[in-house]
């Protein structure tokens, strides 16, 4: 399956129904009066936050919604139908952006949220809403109001519990392939990955969403390379995982290339907490290996973990720091949502 994670669209809603101007006219009635009808009101157009979407290629195919227009009124005080709505279905971790792709219209994390982008416009008045006694035939009726429209940026923010980050070819595909069902696509070559893939992994009976995205390079916060893009998909994890290739001539390089990316790109993201880790470790002299890691300590103030995805040395370990880092942020969320109670004596 393809993978979208922004689309421009041009959303328009209905325009209201113009109002009519009729009189009573019926056998035996001299003075029947004005008896035109409203018209009805426009659709809206609505965006729906579903749960069985991860992508936004429907958008790809569509680019323009167009909610019906109100009926218009008739007479016998008959009002006109109200057009239908158009609704958007979205993915969650969805957000809705003005065409500056900078001022946030809505974020739709929630199956279920719903929200309105562009009412429709409401239906004239018929003539019989002028009726007075001092103009008992009035002959105008209001026409219907127009329509809002407006073009906006749609930006897919995946939901996941943790991020994997790195340069490309640090194996991060690899790892999450062998610690989830999922199937991303390996290959010994930079920018293998082009697009984020998920997987959901269980440690002692704990579960947690993995996201993996595209390799970092220097200047992608700049747009080198993939670019930033695709680091919005770890906005939302509440840990990240930052394998640093063990086979790198100087793995301390790779490693300040990746935090300075993430500084640069900012968010955020600089203030999660990060694991480290050591990555192909099946690949590197156990000598080697270790001088590496003290150099990496050294650089990043923290005991890095040695992994290998191919051997399964320390998978087991990283993998619980990660559910342990999870489990601790969504019970600070909960802390921090429950309100405070009442004070009493």
């Amino acid at each position: 399956m393809q993978f979208l994670d922004q689309a421009k669209i041009y959303v328009r809603a209905g325009p209201g129904g113009n109002g009519s101007v009729s009189f009573r006219r019926e056998k035996f009635v001299e003075f029947g009066g004005p008896d035109g009808g409203d018209g009805g009101r426009g659709g809206d157009v609505v965006v729906e936050c579903v749960a069985n979407l991860n992508t936004l290629l429907d958008f790809r195919y569509q680019q323009h919604f167009k909610a019906q227009k109100g009926g218009h009124g008739m007479g016998k005080n008959r009002t006109g139908a109200k057009g239908a709505d158009v609704v958007l279905k979205v993915p969650p971790g969805t957000q809705i952006l003005e065409e500056d792709r900078e001022t946030l219209i809505a974020d739709l994390t929630n199956p279920g949220d719903r929200v309105i982008l562009a009412r429709g416009g409401n239906g004239g008045f018929g003539n019989s809403r002028f009726k007075s006694s001092t103009n008992q035939a009035p002959r105008h009726a209001n026409p219907g109001q127009p329509a809002e429209e407006l073009t906006i940026w749609l930006r897919l923010k995946l939901i996941a519990d943790a991020g994997l980050v790195g340069l490309p070819n640090a194996g991060k595909s690899t790892f999450l392939a062998a610690v989830s069902a999922a199937k991303p696509k390996i290959a010994d070559y930079p920018f293998t990955t082009l697009h984020p893939n998920l997987g959901v992994v269980r440690v002692d009976t704990r579960d947690f969403v993995l996201a993996d995205i595209p390799g970092l390079i220097e200047g992608a916060h700049e747009g080198a390379g993939i670019g930033d893009r695709f680091l919005g998909h770890v906005e939302r994890t509440a840990v990240l995982l930052h394998l640093v290739d063990a086979t790198l001539e100087d793995p301390v390089e790779g490693y300040n290339t990746i935090r300075c990316e993430i500084e640069a790109y900012g968010a955020g993201l600089e203030d999660k907490p990060e694991i480290l880790a050591l990555s192909k470790a099946d690949a590197v002299p156990k000598d080697e290996l270790k001088k590496k890691a003290r150099a990496l300590k050294k650089a990043s103030g923290v005991e890095p973990m040695i992994i290998s995805a191919v051997s399964g040395e320390g998978m087991q370990n990283v993998l619980r720091a990660l559910a342990d880092a999870v489990a601790a942020a969504k019970h600070d969320a909960i802390a921090a949502a429950k309100p405070a109670m009442d004070w009493q004596p």
